[in-house]
């Protein structure tokens, strides 16, 4: 509770955290216009594939031309102001950048920059959610190793699901269930960035206007965005995926103790201690009451009378038995938050929630027969969605993983709703994402 303290004391003493942005996108737009008003943070550099598109960017969060000016990075040190390069390599290679922040989106050039930025000694900050889950373990397995932090980022829904985990944990809880809500119906699952903008009550114009990718939006549709994200909670918390996939239950706030408890006390959990994603609709699509659509939860056990006595005393929000308790936060701040885990892994040399082990997987699900010959479409495509499973469950299967199945070939058919795994495609073993990701599995889940 005191992070704002440190980083006025890192201001007045003229030394500010120094960062670097790896794409200036969406989220990583979000974080900039926040940056530039926190004391103790300087934005030294930012890599983007396209320096007027960034430059854009900067204008639209509202920074002066001024402040991304600097002809080099030694101009914006000096100066505190902000440098613009398009090789994320020379970046990641400046000795005087403490903190990366990878907001690329993309899973094989997360892992390239992350594995670069602990090799020159940096923090990391992975918003890059799809690398972390494709490769996370690993990767803060070499952080921890290199002395640095490997930190989800905070204000993206796993980073505020494991503060709410931890927060409970501490106080001395069990943990029942925890995970976020979305627009979730059965048949989203088959949606392709064709039809995503009705689902969304958008005319293709209109989004297009707006700057929206359909692939994207289509991820968060058919429920592989959830999947990555329950994942990443999964390894970075213990709570464990069902083991069939996410149920994306119905539910609104006033339901969370009674839904996420486990089946012997007439709830939908297989065991204690799991995942799960909550739909702010009904399977009829009519709107849940009170629905969390954007925030997050965590369901809690109160193991004796007393604290179950307690709860009932100060309100708490219980099922009936009031044994089962509930915690959460309607809505989350993206981008405009993630200051909290670059000042965190600076000055307290803290993740904001990070991999310990590999429990959680997301793999490749067909979204309709496919045929041999075709080329994967990737996340959020025409061709598979993101199941989330058990990592063992994954292993066992020999499953191609969502954050792989982009640019390789079939080499036989796979039917609708079928698991897609290694031995259906013709990937490059020399990928370095691939290596790392058959490393990881290599070690095998925990």
């Amino acid at each position: 509770m005191n992070l704002h303290r440190m980083l006025r004391a890192r201001a007045a003493e003229g030394r500010p955290i120094t960062v670097g942005v790896i794409g200036a996108g969406k989220l990583g737009s979000m974080f900039l216009a926040m940056a530039a008003r926190t004391p103790g943070i300087q934005v030294a550099g930012i890599a983007d594939l396209s320096i007027p598109r960034a430059r854009q960017a900067l204008a639209r969060v509202g920074w002066p031309e001024a402040q991304h000016a600097a002809a080099s990075f030694d101009a914006a040190l000096a100066s505190g102001g902000t440098h613009l390069v398009e090789d994320a390599m020379a970046l990641l290679a400046e000795p005087r950048i403490e903190v990366i922040v990878e907001c690329t989106g993309l899973p094989a050039p997360g892992i390239r920059h992350a594995l670069a930025a602990i090799g020159h000694g940096k923090h990391v900050v992975m918003v890059n959610v799809e690398a972390d889950v494709l490769a996370g373990p690993l990767l803060a397995a070499r952080a921890r190793a290199a002395g640095v932090v490997y930190s989800m980022a905070y204000g993206d829904q796993p980073a505020l699901v494991c503060e709410l985990v931890d927060t409970i944990r501490t106080m001395g809880f069990p943990v029942v269930a925890a995970g976020k809500g979305t627009k979730y119906l059965p048949h989203f699952h088959a949606s392709t960035p064709e039809t995503v903008w009705g689902f969304y009550g958008l005319t293709p114009e209109a989004a297009r206007q707006g700057g929206m990718n359909p692939q994207m939006f289509n991820s968060f549709l058919d429920g592989t965005k959830s999947g990555i994200e329950m994942a990443a909670i999964a390894n970075a918390t213990g709570l464990a995926p069902p083991p069939d996939g996410l149920h994306f239950p119905p539910c609104g706030t006033q339901d969370l103790p009674l839904v996420l408890r486990p089946r012997e006390a007439g709830g939908i959990l297989e065991a204690r201690g799991q995942v799960e994603v909550v739909s702010s609709l009904e399977r009829d699509g009519r709107q849940v009451v009170g629905d969390l659509r954007w925030g997050v939860y965590a369901v809690f056990e109160g193991e004796t009378d007393y604290i179950r006595r307690c709860f009932s005393e100060y309100g708490v929000h219980s099922d009936p038995s009031g044994r089962y308790a509930a915690l959460w936060r309607p809505y989350h701040l993206i981008g405009l938050e993630l200051a909290v885990s670059v000042a965190s892994a600076a000055l307290r040399r803290e993740p904001t929630g990070a991999a310990e082990a590999w429990r959680g997987d997301v793999v490749a699900t067909a979204k309709r027969d496919l045929a041999s010959g075709e080329v994967l479409d990737g996340e959020g495509g025409a061709m598979v969605w993101g199941r989330c499973v058990p990592a063992a469950r994954s292993l066992a299967l020999g499953a191609l993983p969502i954050g792989l199945a982009h640019g390789f070939a079939l080499k036989q058919a796979v039917r609708q709703g079928e698991t897609l795994g290694w031995a259906d495609v013709a990937f490059d073993p020399a990928s370095e994402a691939v290596r790392v990701r058959r490393e990881m599995e290599a070690g095998g889940a925990a």
